[in-house]
């Protein structure tokens, strides 16, 4: 069994607010560290990508838990890179791969510079073929990345989301030992499908947007920061949600 904890859209900003929420979480998983095996965090790590967010994000982002972290459409690569990884990525895709608890995790960079939409470049999903290739077809593979790849039902974010999916749900065709998605970018806790795997959006941290029965405003500032439990069994994808009081 391997247990996943999924956080997204810290947008760590200099400000109390947003650092506060983010410590609440942190300190909610540190309670619970022996039984989560990986620690996944799907971008929009700070709000305008400047080396003092960074700097903030690197001081805060202390767990006891295997981290495996990737950039969202608020972050900027390069600055990423340095601050949380300790080099220059310039404007490369920033994708990591590794086997935490007998699952393949595929860190896969969607963000576009400039842009507010997601993309998954020709590069990564190649790359991404090669890792689930290597590990071969015994082992459960996890692909995260920031841009949910279908529309939600959510204007706002969904005139923003990941485009091209269709070469992403080709990759996917190949691979049947991927069990799920995970992705953040609409502030919403959702699970919805994806070529034929489950897709699970984290809440979000810093702030939670509204579905359209909820009112015309963007942000609901009602809402507590909130995570994502995935628990693998065999070969089947269980999500929890959670609130956290901070």
């Amino acid at each position: 069994m391997v247990t996943v904890a999924h956080i997204s859209d810290l947008h760590f900003d200099g400000g109390e607010h947003n650092r506060r929420r983010v410590q609440a979480v942190l300190d909610y998983l540190a309670a619970r560290s022996e039984s989560i095996d990986a620690l996944v965090v799907t971008g929009d790590i700070t709000d305008e990508g400047t080396p003092a967010q960074y700097e903030e994000a690197a001081a805060t982002l202390q767990s006891p838990i295997p981290t495996l972290i990737i950039p969202g459409n608020h972050d900027r690569r390069d600055e990423f890179g340095y601050g949380l990884l300790g080099r220059h990525t310039h404007d490369s895709p920033i994708n990591r791969a590794e086997v935490i608890a007998g699952a393949l995790f595929l860190m896969c960079d969607s963000s576009v510079p400039g842009r507010n939409d997601g993309y998954l470049s020709n590069a990564t999903l190649a790359w991404m073929d090669e890792q689930i290739t290597a590990v071969g077809p015994r082992v459960p593979v996890f692909v995260c990345f920031h841009h949910p790849p279908v529309m939600l039902l959510m204007p706002f974010m969904d005139n923003i989301r990941q485009r091209g999916e269709e070469r992403l749900a080709a990759v996917a065709a190949k691979h049947p030992n991927i069990v799920g998605f995970l992705c953040g970018h609409a502030h919403t806790g959702a699970v919805t499908s994806f070529a034929g795997r489950p897709l699970c959006i984290a809440p979000g941290v810093s702030s939670t947007l509204n579905l359209p029965c909820e009112g015309d405003d963007i942000v609901n500032t009602s809402q507590p920061p909130g995570l994502a439990f995935h628990t693998l069994d065999g070969w089947r994808m269980i999500t929890h949600f959670r609130s956290v009081v901070v």
